[in-house]
């Protein structure tokens, strides 16, 4: 069996086949042969012709699974769909499942990496460490421009409370700060160390807003010209999970009128076209991306906060835990869809088991 992997990354090739040979895909244990075949470029409507061959493929955030790259990779013979990432938005999960395709992700993959980094964001804005750096390296010891907040007894509001907000809700307690949190959907171990509110009183009162909610048709752009109106002045808006939900335009007018204090970004709602590849000799032709970067109070980074070689270990073996199942035809805990039975057999109609209109998927 040949598994086609996607926009793969030297760090993924090294995990992936350290993860092969503790996956229980040998050829003793399945009867079958596991070929990992690498491409370097992203999964596209061009380039799915490279699946060929392949029965299954792995694919990561950036890449595009339409229902015509689908219906073209059944074609071709592929029967998986692999994503080693806990977001599925850029997967039609109806299409895969009238196509009668395993769809499975990694739900979960060391949270406290992610929460850890939305953190360190927190503190280099709010202290300015990345200019103090700067400066130094020129020999400027000038503090002037420097100054910032104890984050001791400031109101830190959490947007979605999966796994990856409350350990992020977690940190910042130890902080000493306080905790408000909006989620259609409690999660109990929040009330640790916070209260759930609404997402209107929420902005109102935190001082910094820290996003951590999946991006579906019902959170795409929960922060825009309206909500961003309602953030108390001077606050700071944080986003480590998906570029989505910000309404990039609404953000930047927001930061010219000095309402917004800061913003830190780890995810760019169009990133699909520039993150994890260096563009340092083009020109980028994105005007709203290059005009964050022009803000002294503003942070961007390359969609960086799961890396960490604890994460990537992690999404490795559960990638291949979940090809370990479809290659054994086991029930898979992480699978995404349930697809038709066979049309001879009598087919059910296909279940898609990740729902979008709501955020019950806690990452």
């Amino acid at each position: 069996m040949k598994l086609a992997v996607f926009s793969a990354k030297p760090y993924d090739k090294v995990y992936l086949t350290q993860a092969r040979a503790s996956a229980s895909l040998d050829a003793a244990n399945t009867g079958v042969e596991i070929e990992l075949a690498y491409h370097d470029f992203a999964l596209s409507a061009e380039t799915a012709s490279l699946a060929a061959g392949a029965s299954a493929i792995c694919v990561f955030v950036n890449d595009a699974l339409g229902e015509d790259v689908l219906t073209w990779l059944h074609g071709l013979g592929v029967r998986a769909v692999l994503l080693r990432c806990a977001g599925y938005n850029n997967v039609d999960l109806e299409a895969a499942a009238r196509l009668g395709l395993f769809v499975a992700n990694v739900p979960s993959y060391s949270p406290e990496a992610v929460a850890e980094f939305a953190v360190a964001l927190v503190q280099t804005l709010n202290r300015n460490t990345h200019r103090a750096y700067n400066r130094v390296r020129e020999a400027n010891f000038s503090l002037d421009g420097l100054l910032g907040r104890t984050l001791h007894g400031r109101t830190v509001g959490v947007v979605g409370t999966g796994r990856i907000g409350v350990a992020f809700a977690r940190i910042m307690k130890g902080f000493g700060c306080e905790l408000l949190a909006y989620d259609p959907f409690p999660n109990d171990e929040f009330a640790r160390y916070g209260a759930y509110t609404t997402l209107d009183d929420l902005l109102a009162r935190a001082d910094i807003v820290s996003l951590h909610c999946p991006l579906t048709d019902g959170t795409r752009h929960i922060m825009n010209e309206a909500t961003l109106g309602r953030m108390k002045q001077g606050a700071m808006l944080v986003n480590t999970s998906r570029g989505g939900l910000i309404d990039t335009r609404a953000v930047i007018a927001a930061l010219k009128a000095r309402h917004l204090g800061g913003l830190a970004l780890d995810v760019y709602e169009h990133e699909s076209a520039f993150f994890y590849d260096d563009h340092s000799g083009t020109i980028i032709q994105d005007d709203d991306l290059m005009r964050l970067t022009t803000f002294h109070n503003v942070l961007v980074c390359g969609h960086q906060a799961f890396f960490t070689e604890e994460a990537l270990r992690e999404i490795a073996d559960v990638t291949l835990r979940n090809l370990a199942d479809f290659v054994h035809g086991r029930e898979c805990k992480n699978s995404l869809v349930q697809p038709a039975r066979d049309q001879d057999q009598g087919a059910a109609a296909p279940i898609t088991r990740a729902r979008r209109d709501t955020v019950p998927i806690r990452i």
